[in-house]
């Protein structure tokens, strides 16, 4: 290998460290130390989602799963808000469930090792809820709003936990200083909507706003605790 090349590969690798390396680290211990034991909530997630993809591909099931677990704008505000909690292991039923099975596997995997099997919960639930909300106001302000929709993505069901992954995906990057990951996933959730303007792409994007709005909260927080342990009065707990 030449210089330039050898240049470039250290290069690329020192990006990759400065990238990657604090989640990597997590991760391997979390596993090495707890080992399937690590997650135990994500798998709990894993196998209740694909529990609700089989009954609902029962003929004596997908009803039974629609009144429990499927969101839609036209539903009243306090059944929405009732399904929601199950509504986020409902995966879409156009869509191959293995994708589903996978990105809650990766993805709440790595957020419940680094960050926590209640904050992996609380994030996915603000970030799915985000969603639900914004269809709602979406279709209030109508299609000749930029933000709006049209009424017929009232009766759409919401995106199941697409869009706990994205909220999920976005809070581990930050916490871990993962820029240009983060940066990369809200891109391609931008570029999702252009490309096909429906009604999952934007809840994504209502997703991520809402797990930015806590991100923007907890480096606040942090910085003030950080302010009152200089000053010697006791720090707020983030």
């Amino acid at each position: 290998m030449n210089a330039p090349s050898l240049s470039l590969s250290r290069s690329l690798g020192r990006m990759a460290r400065d990238e990657w390396g604090p989640l990597y680290a997590a991760v391997r211990d979390g596993i090495v130390a707890r080992r399937w034991r690590a997650a135990p909530m994500t798998l709990a997630a894993v196998c209740l989602t694909a529990l609700c993809q089989f009954v609902q591909n029962q003929p004596w099931g997908y009803q039974f799963v629609q009144n429990i677990g499927s969101v839609r704008a036209e539903d009243p505000l306090w059944l929405a808000l009732l399904r929601t909690p199950l509504s986020l292991f409902v995966p879409a039923l156009d869509l191959p469930v293995w994708g589903a099975l996978a990105q809650i596997l990766l993805v709440f995997g790595i957020a419940e090792i680094c960050v926590g099997w209640w904050r992996t919960l609380l994030i996915g639930y603000a970030a799915t809820l985000a969603g639900t909300l914004y269809a709602r106001v979406g279709i209030a302000w109508g299609p000749g709003n930029p933000l709006g929709l049209p009424a017929s993505d009232a009766q759409v069901v919401d995106t199941g936990p697409s869009a706990a992954v994205v909220g999920l995906a976005v809070y581990v990057c930050w916490r871990y200083r993962a820029w240009f990951t983060g940066a990369l996933v809200i891109a391609v959730m931008v570029v999702e909507v252009f490309v096909k303007s429906n009604l999952a792409g934007k809840e994504h994007l209502a997703a991520i706003a809402a797990v930015l709005v806590l991100c923007g909260c907890s480096a606040v927080l942090q910085r003030r605790g950080r302010a009152s342990s200089v000053s010697g009065l006791p720090p707020i707990q983030s």
